[in-house]
């Protein structure tokens, strides 16, 4: 309490006073042992904010080269993402526009790029807009030029994240013969719950499944997707003219591995600590972030300020308060090194599918044999005298 008396009774100007205020209060909340916590600055606040610099991304990766191999910046990897939704896939893959790999981008808005220029100079508060990028391919006689209209992204990060999922189930798809699903949970929310519901009724009937909680940034929907992780599968319902549907529905055939981080943290804690207090499966990777002490965004400021305090602290049976400030330790621990990511590799993930494999052989857990069914219909009547 002195020390924010003592700020606020500085002779100082008006936003001085603010921005010390905001730094007295975060060292004030950071005195307690609770790892979550917000202060917000909102429009309607006085605190001098940085100057925006909206970048226009277009979700590719670029390198320069000399004027001998023709200029420009080529284009060496495009962003696959969502096709269908222009927020969530590089704006070089929209129609009309159709850029190729090897293509060098020579100018923005008929501006030219250099080494000491790069498109990302000439992007600068050009997020979401249109804009003209020229096109070369080929060198000397055999150059061609062209000229694309693009509305490049505000954020790259929906794009690149659908491109990681994508390539991630498809390796586990291939080594493991289709036998093992994968699908990967951003968050406990919104996101989070509709990727659950985009992946895991095809996910799910497969022999094994892993859950990727990685960079999990937290929620409030884990306790509805374990439900549903829980389910074990005990039979199946076979209509006469229709497909068989598992009992109970949306329940995984065989053996489940959830993958965790030091990025997953929050209701991200709360799954992966709920997913071993139930024992549905073993969890890998390195430990979670540690921080299960829920917020409510409801305190305003004069000046229009938010701040949040640590209000909902979790207990489980197992290590009572322990989650908070600590994390949930894996039952495998396995952590990516930098040479991992240099070589492409991803050590955990690999990890999870020889688990989930190994699992899934000695469960037994293929799909069962529904042709056989018994003939029930009534026999036939006896022959006629």
């Amino acid at each position: 309490r002195a020390l924010v008396r003592s700020t606020l009774d500085r002779e100082t100007n008006g936003e001085q006073v603010v921005t010390d205020f905001m730094q007295t209060l975060a060292l004030v909340l950071t005195s307690y042992e609770a790892t979550t916590f917000l202060i917000g600055e909102y429009a309607d606040g006085d605190h001098r904010k940085p100057p925006p610099v909206a970048l226009g991304q277009l979700a590719a990766e670029l390198r320069w080269v000399s004027s001998e191999d023709g200029g420009g910046y080529e284009i060496t990897g495009i962003v696959r993402g969502d096709a269908w939704d222009a927020a969530a896939d590089s704006p070089l893959n929209a129609l009309g526009v159709r850029a190729r790999v090897g293509e060098r981008i020579v100018a923005v808005n008929a501006q030219p790029v250099s080494r000491e220029c790069p498109p990302q100079a000439l992007l600068v508060n050009q997020a979401a807009s249109k804009v003209e990028l020229t096109l070369a391919s080929g060198d000397g006689e055999h150059a061609t030029r062209r000229s694309v209209l693009v509305t490049t992204l505000a954020d790259e990060l929906p794009a690149r994240l659908r491109e990681w999922v994508e390539r991630n189930r498809a390796w586990v798809h291939e080594h493991s013969g289709g036998r093992v699903g994968y699908l990967h949970l951003p968050d406990m929310m919104a996101d989070g719950f509709a990727e659950f519901h985009r992946y895991f009724a095809t996910e799910c009937g497969r022999a094994a499944l892993i859950v990727d909680l990685r960079h999990n940034r937290g929620g409030h929907v884990s306790e509805l997707l374990l439900e549903k992780v829980a389910r074990k599968r005990i039979g199946y319902n076979l209509p006469r003219w229709g497909r068989a549907t598992p009992y109970p529905e949306e329940s995984a055939a065989g053996p489940v591995v959830a993958l965790c981080n030091e990025h997953a943290g929050s209701d991200g804690d709360i799954f992966a600590h709920g997913f071993k207090l139930m024992g549905i499966g073993p969890l890998l990777g390195t430990r979670s972030w540690g921080g299960v002490i829920g917020i409510w965004p409801r305190q305003r400021l004069v000046d229009g300020t938010e701040t949040t305090q640590p209000e909902y602290s979790f207990w489980f049976r197992d290590v009572g308060w322990g989650v908070e400030n600590h994390g949930v330790e894996p039952d495998i621990e396995v952590d990516n090194a930098p040479q991992d990511a240099a070589a492409g590799r991803d050590r955990q993930l690999e990890t999870a599918l020889a688990t989930a494999l190994e699992l899934a052989e000695r469960q037994q857990c293929e799909p069962p044999d529904l042709a056989s069914r018994p003939n029930l219909a009534a026999p036939p009547w006896p022959p006629r005298d």
